[in-house]
């Protein structure tokens, strides 16, 4: 008799919890029977400026008839100054999320751990399973800050990654510095996201770390700040050791020419760009006091380019919000969440209607 192919996938992936991304804004507005330019969009962490406006010309003059570069040469030497790091310890990714899969696939071994500090980024804990690891959580504290201690006390001899986001997301939060060096001591691999990080204050990268430390990986991305998340660009600085092994298992053509122009055209744009970064971090100031003024809701201070609220009726504030076609995060489910939205920072008018709405 035939084989059902059903019955040949790994029991361990058949009842793997899908992980939730966000829903296209064409798909929200449709349900809706709105345009797409109705809708204010604050669910995503999308950067609503849009990247440089040489990126359209770069990607123009792109030869898509060639494959791109598989050692990323151009694109590494010119994000060394940006990023801190010498060139021979960078590599691009589609994402940083593929980076991270890189590390990832690279370090376990069945049954090997991975400890996350919740709550924090989904992939975190998607990811291992698929490697046959195992997620081991470890709660924030009640400020969202990373318990040093009991990540420290999480630590046994299967563990081979601790992944923190610097900032966290959904909490918004730096790591500091001294928390990050007491775990460099004692963990075997340590990855910290810094996907928000040009949000942040000057100063607030982990990368100048990476050469006093050999078991810290510090990923990176183009998605936020230079606003071109649908192109899929991040880099990644690892030490010399596991870089070497990295360029083994990283898919040859990993990096599109289109991405790869986009990421050169960023680059040599930086001036605009981070101008519109200070843009939106003086309206994540503002739409803090603006919230935090709000009957019964608590804003907590962010370094990133979204804000996570506390407030009554969480669940019930969203579908109105999602009605009147301002999209925000929730998640429901999620344990010490449900009371909690996550709003993404955009243009002044969306962050009025926003507060008009709310009011």
């Amino acid at each position: 008799m035939r084989t059902d192919p059903a019955d040949l996938v790994r029991p361990d992936i058949a009842a793997l919890e899908e992980y939730a991304p966000v829903e296209p804004i064409e798909a929200q507005a449709a349900k809706l029977g709105l345009r797409p330019d109705q809708i204010a969009k604050l669910d995503g962490n999308e950067n609503p400026y849009g990247p440089s406006p040489r990126v359209a010309e770069a990607v123009a003059r792109a030869r898509f008839e060639l494959y791109p570069d598989p050692f990323h040469t151009e694109l590494r030497e010119a994000i060394a100054g940006y990023a801190g790091a010498p060139a021979t310890r960078i590599m691009f990714g589609n994402g940083s999320d593929e980076l991270l899969e890189l590390v990832i696939r690279l370090l376990l071994s069945p049954g090997d751990q991975v400890i996350t500090c919740e709550p924090t980024f989904g992939m975190y804990s998607f990811l291992p399973p698929l490697f046959l690891g195992r997620v081991v959580t470890v709660a924030r504290r009640s400020d969202f800050a990373v318990d040093v201690e009991a990540v420290l006390g999480a630590i046994t001899p299967r563990t081979k990654i601790v992944l923190l986001a610097s900032p966290n997301n959904p909490t918004g939060n730096l790591l500091p510095l001294p928390d990050l060096r007491r775990v460099l001591a004692r963990a075997p691999v340590v990855v910290v996201d810094e996907a928000y990080v040009e949000f942040s204050p000057p100063g607030s990268s982990t990368v100048p770390l990476t050469s006093e430390y050999d078991n810290l990986v510090v990923l990176r991305t183009f998605s936020k700040w230079a606003g071109l998340a649908g192109l899929r660009a991040g880099y990644g600085v690892f030490t010399t050791e596991l870089i070497r092994h990295l360029w083994k298992i990283k898919q040859p053509y990993n990096l599109n020419v289109a991405a790869a122009a986009a990421v050169l055209a960023s680059l040599s744009d930086r001036d605009y760009l981070l101008a519109n970064v200070a843009k939106l971090a003086s309206e994540r100031a503002r739409t803090s006091r603006a919230l935090g003024a709000l009957p019964g809701w608590q804003v907590y201070p962010s370094d990133a380019n979204f804000l996570l609220c506390r407030l009554p009726s969480a669940r019930a504030t969203k579908d109105r919000l999602w009605r009147a076609g301002i999209m925000v995060r929730s998640y429901f489910g999620k344990p010490g969440l449900d009371d909690y939205l996550r709003i993404s920072v955009g243009l002044r008018e969306h962050m009025d209607r926003l507060v008009r709405a709310l009011s």
